[in-house]
């Protein structure tokens, strides 16, 4: 019977491509992995001459996957997430202890559902150890294919990008404009979309999930690119450095909800609701739900429907 699987196809060929297509960068992936570049740039040119196809493609200083590498990213990351489940069932089983629930959240879950989900999850007596990573959606997306983590909370992907992936409808959200208390802008005597290019504008990233629908919104208005961009996803930065300045942070409201209602930041006083967009669970189609996932689904749940009644 002829072998499904190219023996020459080893499981440090799959690491090794699967971290440079995570890095985009041969000399991270090394520093990840702890071995040398040329023994990362060896082994992916081992996978692509057994595959017979370039896997990689250079853009800008960095390499992305060419249109097969994607094809193949996918397999390849979801073959790892299943040996590492395997792994980590056999030795959980061993051990007789629960797994740990890995969760990636969005800055705006992480400050208004995921303190509540913590509370309904613990109140349900489980022991499993709990990791919460933030980041851009697009990145914690990377790290669920990977099988790095087994749940995002945050904004619907492109459809190019659930690939494989399943969503769940939490809740809706928009983006707002908001400003230090006092600002020139919240007096209703300028012109705000005439205005706004005056000031320095805090803005999402263009990895993030929001930043499309920021600028379409932006163009939609008749304004111009403000003069001064500072991109960011550190909602720290954003509240530190929007009360000590005129600039104008462009958020997602779940992230600044508390610092307006306690009146520390003010959102500018016109219409978003066109940049409304849903957020919700998002997971691995292939995912095996386990007790403590379970518990936390349902936790998160939960707050969502508090946070919206609030």
């Amino acid at each position: 019977m002829a072998s499904l699987i190219d023996p020459r196809i080893k499981l440090r060929h799959l690491q090794a491509f699967i971290e440079v297509a995570r890095q985009k960068s041969v000399m991270r992936a090394a520093n990840v992995l702890h071995i040398s570049q040329p023994a990362v740039t060896k082994t992916v040119r081992e996978l692509e001459d057994v595959l017979g196809v370039a896997l990689f493609e250079r853009e800008g200083r960095g390499i992305l996957p060419t249109r097969l590498g994607d094809i193949f990213l996918r397999h390849a990351g979801a073959t790892m997430a299943a040996l590492r489940q395997a792994v980590d069932a056999v030795s959980r089983e061993a051990a007789h202890t629960d797994p740990p629930v890995r969760i990636g959240a969005l800055p705006t879950v992480s400050a208004r559902i995921m303190p509540e989900a913590m509370t309904h999850f613990l109140a349900e007596a489980a022991q499993a150890p709990i990791k919460i990573v933030t980041g851009e959606n697009a990145i914690l997306l990377e790290q669920l294919r990977q099988g790095d983590l087994d749940l995002v909370v945050g904004r619907l992907a492109t459809p190019e990008k659930m690939t494989g992936l399943s969503f769940e409808h939490l809740y809706s959200e928009q983006v707002v404009f908001v400003v230090r208390p006092g600002h020139r802008l919240l007096s209703g005597k300028a012109d705000l979309f005439t205005e706004l290019s005056n000031y320095p504008i805090l803005m999402p990233t263009s990895n993030s999930v929001i930043r499309p629908i920021v600028e379409q919104f932006l163009i939609a208005q008749g304004v111009a690119m403000p003069k001064t961009q500072i991109e960011t996803v550190s909602d720290s930065f954003g509240r530190a450095y929007v009360r000590m300045s005129d600039a104008i942070w462009i958020i997602s409201e779940g992230v600044v909800v508390d610092d307006v209602a306690a009146g520390a930041l003010a959102i500018l006083p016109f219409d978003t609701s066109d940049t409304s967009g849903p957020v919700g669970l998002t997971m691995r189609t292939d995912t095996a739900v386990f007790t403590s996932l379970a518990l936390m689904i349902e936790a998160i749940r939960r707050a969502a429907t508090i946070g919206r009644m609030a």
